[in-house]
Order: C-alpha cells, then structure tokens, then sequence
C-alpha cells in the first residue's frame, strides 16, 4: 500500500470514492446529476442544511418532503403564516431553528428578490444563519471554495490528523485543515463526500477502515485506535428541573391549550398550561398550580431531556362539563379538539405530557 504523507495528502481519493459511493438524498445534486447540467437549488440546500442541524437525515426526509409540497420556493415560505411554519416543524425540536428560517425566508424574499447571496459573507448577513450554515450553502449550492464542518467532518478529520485537543477547543484547528484539504474544484461535492464518510464509513464506533479512502493516511489509524477520536472533554452532568403540566379536557372533547411567548425555549410554540419551569429555575408541580380550579387527577411524570437539561413533568388532567372562559388577554388560550392535535405546533414534550393524560390522543388525531 503506498503510503500518503499528510502534507501530501490530496481530496482526489475521497471524491473517487464518493462518485461511487456516495448517499442518495432529496435535497442533494448527485455526481451524476451534476454530469447532466443539473444545478443544486440554494433552497433546497439551505433547507435541509437547517433541518439537518442536531437531527438525523432519516429523521429529517419527510419534513423535507413535507415544506417541499406546502412551500416549493422561498418565497411561498417567507409568505406562509407562522403557526403554520411552526406546525409543520413540531418533532423535529431545536425550535429557534423554525423561527429564524421563517425570519430568513422573509429577508431573501423581501431583501434579495427571492435570492440566496452566493458567498460565505452575503448567507451569513441573513438571521439565522451562522458559519456552519454559510459555508455549507456557500459550497453545496455555489461551488464556494468554504471550509465546512459538522459533527461527521470533525470526526473525520481529528482521526485523519490525529488530533488530540479536546473538542470544543479543538474546532479552530480541526476548521483549519477542512480549510487546506477543501479543493478549488468541487468543493461541494468535497463538504459532502466527508458528510457521507462520516455517517456511513468512519463511524464514532466500529468504524469500516478498510473501506476509507484516506486509510493510508490516517493517523489515527497508524498510531491508535481511531474509536479514541475526536478527544472530548468531560460532560457536565445534566441539571433535572421540575414542573406541572395541566390537560383540561372538555366532554365533547376539546383540550385547553395555548400559546408560549416568542422568545425563550420553545418560543412561539403550542402548549398545554404549565408552570413556570425554564433551564435555570423549577416550577411549581403541584394541582394548586392549575390554570383553574377543578378536580385535578394525577397521571404520572414524563421525562424529556433537553440540550443543557433534564425536566420532570408532573402531569394533571381534569375531565369539565363547561369549560372556563380562556384567557386571551394573558396567555393567548384556546380550546382544540382532540381530534386536531397533529395539526397544532406542538413540540415533543407536550406531545408527552397530552398523551400521558389520553393516551389514545394522536391515535385518533387527524394529520
């Protein structure tokens, strides 16, 4: 086997190998499309490098398919209500993320006539969009020569060089070599070829170094175990906070919900009446807590992690004749039918703290 040093090492191997081994994806321009004068769409791009962010690709394919069909362009997104938006993210959590792609839907339509800037600095004016996201549709969607870096490329490339600096403090160094190892021609193709070489061949375990087109290369392979990459430091035990979760549930059927203020975790999403827990603080758990007075049943508690925290609902349900007057004033309130979950913006762990207190809830929710 001829051996590559690394100061030698070239991103012909992996686009070999990518030509032939390369995933299939909605939103991705294969080499072979490519080869008929297809060109990638930044929309296409820019959405799914949004959905894919803490998310998994299987995830992540039928909300693609999904805003494709309700807003083919950015322009019908930038126009769309924002419950709607909100809606049709619910599950796939991270919902600052839905926020600022309605917000940048809005300044390319509004600002860009409905086009994407084709650079690094033009994407990252938008709201939104950070250096991860810039690079990426700088480099899939306008062949920008821009050095990109997910959690797949970081693998990759602390086992390549063998890096043995801690992540996150290793992230400038790691942005480097991407940077001196992303080629003029087909950078995009590059940034995705060691996407799909982390996802499917160097693998955090049990990874195929037979199969690695850079396998006479890696330093991590020669003079370690490659498992032992990237170095991460220590994780912080997660805080736990508490909380109450109220379901109000009407005899024809209808669940009192309302909605969260815009900013904040789960900014602008649908809820059940809570109390007022939040990363930092506990809220009260008790039915003395309840939106109004009634003959609270306890459920149960529900666990939902959270990036920096762990929350314990404690879940109430109530069954009324009358239901109490919503305070629009205050809370923005309102009564949903059962029937009509699925529609409504609710992120997981209402979804969880519903089906606590009726189980059959989105079973029998009209999508």
């Amino acid at each position: 086997m001829t051996i590559t040093t690394l100061d030698s090492l070239s991103a012909k191997p992996l686009l070999d190998w990518y030509d032939r081994h390369h995933r299939d994806l909605p939103w991705r321009v294969s080499p072979g499309m490519a080869a008929r004068g297809i060109q990638p769409d930044p929309y296409r791009v820019w959405l799914s490098e949004v959905m894919l962010q803490q998310t998994t690709v299987q995830a992540v394919k039928p909300y693609f398919a999904k805003f494709l069909e309700r807003w083919p362009e950015v322009t019908d997104l930038a126009a769309a209500e924002n419950d709607e938006v909100m809606a049709a993210w619910a599950g796939l959590g991270y919902y600052a993320r839905a926020r600022n792609l309605k917000k940048c839907a809005e300044a390319v339509a509004k600002e860009h006539g409905g086009v994407f800037p084709d650079t690094e600095a033009g994407l990252k004016s938008l709201p939104g969009i950070g250096d991860y996201t810039a690079a990426a549709v700088a480099a899939i969607a306008f062949n920008r020569q821009a050095a990109v870096m997910d959690g797949n490329v970081e693998r990759v490339i602390s086992r390549l060089y063998a890096i043995e600096a801690p992540l996150p403090g290793a992230k400038p160094v790691m942005k480097d070599k991407v940077a001196r190892l992303t080629p003029k021609a087909r950078p995009g193709d590059f940034a995705q070829a060691m996407m799909d070489l982390g996802a499917t061949i160097c693998t955090p375990k049990r990874p195929a170094c037979s199969l690695c087109p850079f396998r006479g290369s890696c330093q991590a392979l020669r003079l370690s175990d490659p498992e032992l990459f990237p170095v991460k430091a220590a994780k912080k035990e997660k805080p736990v906070r508490q909380g109450a979760a109220f379901v109000a549930v009407t005899g024809d059927g209808e669940i009192l919900l309302r909605r969260r203020a815009e900013s904040g975790l789960l900014g602008g999403m649908t809820e059940v009446p809570t109390t007022a827990w939040t990363a930092r603080l506990d809220g009260e758990t008790s039915a003395a807590a309840a939106p109004f007075d009634a003959a609270w049943q306890a459920c149960g508690t529900v666990i939902h992690v959270f990036t920096h925290f762990e929350l314990r609902l404690s879940i109430w349900r109530t069954a009324i004749a009358a239901r109490p007057k919503p305070n629009d004033a205050l809370n923005d309130e309102w009564w949903e039918p059962v029937t009509n979950l699925e529609a409504q913006a609710l992120p997981t762990v209402m979804k969880k703290a519903i089906a606590a207190a009726i189980p059959l809830a989105f079973k029998t929710s009209k999508a």
